[in-house]
């Protein structure tokens, strides 16, 4: 268990760990004066509320949030940071991520796909993530953390991130987690699918065909399956009536993307 509670339970957690929490307040911009208290139950349930996500156990919710600066500072031995959960959030969130990659990018080789993985849960990607559910706000942290403007740091946002996902995971299941994973990364997820695979393919066989061909591929949307809210497209480049490579993905651009490399290795091993 993350605290131990058996003497003051948990309305006696919230009350010692929140009241000390409190005397930092909750700040806007980190000026004096701008302050707004937040009672334990308006902090635990305002994040409960921007997460989809009511723990069972708020105890794990409570360690994800603790920084380690804050324990310095108490001193007690029922206070426990996030390192702990951030360790076991980061191979949950890889394993997730690792899983949408695969389903959005079917023809993407591994390579491709450790870069792309990367990119989405690096220290500024999480960093981003975090702030745009304003996690620093409900962070427990040190006096020291709390005036060098420790809430806006991409490290400890990067890092509690990390924390909630395994808690998430721990309170809820795998399947609660993968519910909260695709609400935090689904739109960054949506961005790389225009992005992460890059032009660089598709590019770069634009530019070898103008070179040994002098014209350019066309690409060509030959089958469209699956519903609407899930569909794969094939498609073909081709230069005239010559076929040189076929894609597979769940956009047209994907799929252009996928024909592209196929095709720039077969010009790679034949020269032509």
């Amino acid at each position: 268990m993350p605290y131990r509670v058996d003497k003051m339970g948990i309305d006696g957690l919230y009350s010692n760990i929140l009241k000390r929490a409190l005397v930092y307040e909750t700040c806007s911009g980190g000026r004096k004066g701008c302050c707004m208290r937040m009672s334990r139950e308006e902090l635990v349930a305002g994040l409960e509320a921007v997460l989809d996500y009511r723990f069972k156990n708020r105890e794990f919710l409570v360690e994800a949030l603790t920084h380690r600066s804050f324990v310095n500072e108490a001193r007690e031995a029922d206070f426990r940071d996030n390192q702990r959960l951030e360790f076991f959030g980061d191979a949950v969130l890889g394993l997730l991520v690792s899983r949408r990659l695969l389903e959005r990018f079917p023809a993407t080789e591994e390579g491709d796909l450790s870069r792309i993985r990367a990119s989405l849960v690096d220290e500024p990607a999480l960093a981003g993530v975090a702030e745009g559910i304003q996690l620093g706000k409900y962070l427990l942290l040190g006096r020291g953390e709390e005036k060098t403007g420790g809430r806006r740091k991409k490290s400890i946002l990067s890092d509690a991130l990390e924390a909630l996902v395994a808690a998430v995971y721990l309170d809820g299941g795998i399947e609660a987690a993968d519910r909260l994973v695709e609400g935090l990364f689904g739109p960054l997820l949506e961005r790389t699918e225009i992005n992460a695979v890059g032009s660089d393919y598709k590019t770069r066989f634009q530019e070898l065909c103008h070179a040994r061909l002098g014209k350019g591929p066309q690409y060509v949307v030959e089958e469209v399956s699956g519903p609407d809210h899930d569909r794969l497209f094939s498609v073909t480049a081709r230069i005239g009536e010559k076929l040189l490579g076929t894609g597979i993905g769940k956009s047209k651009k994907m799929a252009e993307q996928a024909a592209a490399r196929e095709a720039l290795g077969r010009f790679e091993e034949t020269g032509k």
